[in-house]
């Protein structure tokens, strides 16, 4: 299972996001943060693991381990497999409760992201963040 998310974490981001000026340099560094994820097995890129309400297609395969979640996310899209990564950057390698405690709203203004993103994006980090938080919540 990837271990994305556990020397990276969601301060990080913030941290390097505000040091860019512009957009198109957060969207190159978002889109790099997803060449960092491992790839996918094919055989997970299931039905099964697909998430609903994305445009693109996503898959994300859970795992529990020692009290803690880890997640393997993948996308057929560039920019989504980024999102994916600032997902991941929140929540892989946190206990069921820091997940379901974690504010990803706050987190989300503070990269000013989804003024960023057309709504149907928007929908789709939506639908990958309930997936995890539903995960989280029957562990």
């Amino acid at each position: 299972m990837s271990e994305f998310g556990t020397d990276i974490t969601s301060d990080d981001i913030i941290d390097t996001l505000s040091f860019f000026d512009n957009w198109e340099d957060r969207y190159k560094y978002i889109i790099d943060l997803g060449k960092e994820l491992p790839e996918l097995d094919a055989a997970l890129r299931s039905e099964d693991h697909l998430v609903r309400g994305c445009q693109s297609q996503v898959w994300l395969v859970s795992e529990a381990q020692d009290g803690k979640l880890y997640f393997a996310a993948d996308s057929d899209a560039f920019i989504v497999k980024g999102l994916l990564a600032v997902v991941l950057a929140a929540y892989n390698g946190k206990t069921p409760e820091q997940i379901t405690a974690f504010d990803v709203e706050a987190y989300f203004a503070q990269l000013n992201l989804l003024k960023h993103l057309s709504v149907t994006r928007g929908n789709g980090l939506r639908a990958m963040v309930k997936r995890i938080q539903d995960t989280a919540a029957a562990t």
